[in-house]
């Protein structure tokens, strides 16, 4: 009688490895797909698409229905808090140039101070005829008491401020001057210096010497002159100036 022969099937006992690294990469995709769809930014989900349509060939990763592009409520919520801080940022400028306007009234009123408001900010121009005698930086009269009003009320709040000397186009040329770029600065420090004295903090201040580059009048004429040199200090908006709907 011929011996039976069995063919016996060599038993693979590490099949399941692979369901479970089919499972395994499913899931993955799973919660990746899940993440994209939690984001509302779209550019991370384009690239989150690209990534897995790479990954795994022909398979087509379609945008999910639920996926907002950029939520108009979020851009209005962003606008309204823009706007709202603009709106506080003049309202504050306004009040400190109203406070302003009020305690140099005499000064304004002779013509020899004037606050302007501009979207930079509060600006205190005063002539240099009641600060310095003719070309020199040393503080005359009144005008300590004059500054030092103005420096009463800047020196509690947080804003820069930035304090400019202007000259005229007549030329001065003397061992402590020697153009009117240095006399023009330092009028602005001697200023800033006062404004330290008077508790104002000094990581606050800037002194710039403009000499006669940036007239307000007309240099051909004794009064054009006369306005032109000048202390100009501007308390700085810290806000870009921008039209506000209405």
């Amino acid at each position: 009688m011929p011996r039976r022969r069995y063919d016996e099937e060599h038993e693979n006992h590490e099949r399941w490895l692979i369901s479970y690294a089919d499972f395994i990469t499913l899931l993955f995709a799973f919660f990746v797909v899940m993440y994209a769809i939690s984001s509302i930014n779209t550019g991370k989900y384009r690239v989150l698409t690209d990534a897995l349509g790479s990954a795994f060939g022909s398979v087509q990763v379609t945008k999910p229905l639920n996926v907002v592009e950029q939520s108009p409520l979020i851009e209005t919520l962003a606008q309204r808090k823009k706007i709202e801080a603009i709106k506080r940022e003049r309202e504050r400028m306004t009040r400190i140039a109203g406070e302003l306007t009020s305690k140099l009234s005499a000064l304004i009123k002779q013509g020899k101070v004037r606050v302007s408001q501009t979207g930079r900010g509060v600006t205190v121009e005063i002539n240099a005829s009641i600060l310095f005698d003719p070309g020199q930086a040393v503080l005359i009269g009144d005008s300590p008491e004059t500054l030092r009003t103005v420096a009463e009320l800047l020196k509690d709040d947080s804003h820069k401020i930035e304090v400019e000397g202007h000259t005229d186009t007549t030329p001065i040329r003397n061992a402590q001057f020697p153009s009117n770029w240095e006399l023009s600065a330092t009028r602005a420090g001697t200023v800033v210096r006062l404004f330290v004295d008077a508790g104002v903090d000094e990581a606050r201040l800037t002194a710039v010497g403009q000499a006669a580059n940036k007239p307000v009048a007309d240099n051909a004429s004794p009064e054009g002159r006369a306005r032109n040199r000048r202390v100009a200090v501007t308390l700085l908006s810290t806000l870009p100036d921008v039209d506000l709907p209405r």
